[in-house]
């Protein structure tokens, strides 16, 4: 397999020799690699919802993992206008790959997320997040990737979302769904700033790369089969958009 150079450098490049590997021994076998995805669990819907207040257009700001697979996921869903791959958590001057990848930037690779609530709720963008999108009992790390870019965490736009975040992450830990504890953080306050053009639909454009095969893929066919009602066979996309802000 013929490899992008330009990723072989911090966690992306090994986590693509490492998925590699799996593909390799997975097809020797004849297996498929194991991912997080194999293991995706239903959740409940959140018992405390937003409140609907006639708006046409909310942003929400999630982290869980690399945010290709994020993105990929939710650019599969109804009701959602833009997904954007970017970092939230640290300061715009260190707002790019190659610092936020050494892991000391406060930073988390995130997906603002620009959906209708007229026609999905935060709340079902949490609930999708909480089950198909990644695994909020893991501490810094998802699948390959560790480090604290790499965290499980939301960032609320508004009080009225750290109200249904808290909330929502209080019910699934009382109902004991995971088999251990949520690590989710919720970080309001913080800016979102958009990711390098290259990393935008980067799952869309590259469905056979490596990583992305073993990660993410599964993940979006874990959305459309738990969540066939908000599922939409043709992504969003942002080179069909205006701009990435």
């Amino acid at each position: 397999m013929r490899i992008n150079t330009h990723w072989i450098s911090g966690r992306t490049g090994r986590s693509v020799l490492l998925a590699a590997g799996l593909v390799a021994a997975g097809a020797a076998l004849g297996l498929a690699p194991r991912s997080f995805a194999d293991e995706v669990r239903a959740v409940p819907a959140p018992a405390v919802d937003e409140t609907p207040n006639g708006a046409t257009s909310e942003t929400a700001v999630l982290a869980g993992g690399c945010f290709w697979g994020v993105q990929g996921v939710y650019q599969h869903v109804q009701g959602v206008t833009s997904a954007v791959s970017g970092y939230a958590g640290g300061d715009k001057s260190t707002a790019n790959y190659d610092e936020v990848s050494e892991g000391t930037t406060g930073h988390a690779e995130s997906v603002k997320i620009t959906f209708d609530p007229r026609r999905i709720s935060y709340g079902k963008i949490l609930q999708i997040y909480f089950s198909a999108v990644h695994n909020p009992t893991e501490l810094n790390r998802q699948g390959p990737d560790s480090g604290t870019q790499y965290r499980s965490a939301v960032f609320p736009t508004s009080d009225e979302q750290a109200r249904v975040a808290k909330a929502y992450k209080s019910q699934l830990g009382a109902a004991h769904v995971f088999d251990a504890a949520l690590v989710t953080k919720i970080e309001p306050g913080k800016s979102f700033y958009p990711a390098e053009a290259h990393h935008q639909d980067f799952l869309a454009r590259n469905p056979t790369y490596p990583y992305i095969a073993v990660n993410d893929i599964p993940k979006v066919e874990a959305l459309k089969r738990m969540y066939p009602d908000v599922y939409r066979a043709d992504p969003v996309l942002v080179a069909a958009a205006p701009n990435t802000n």
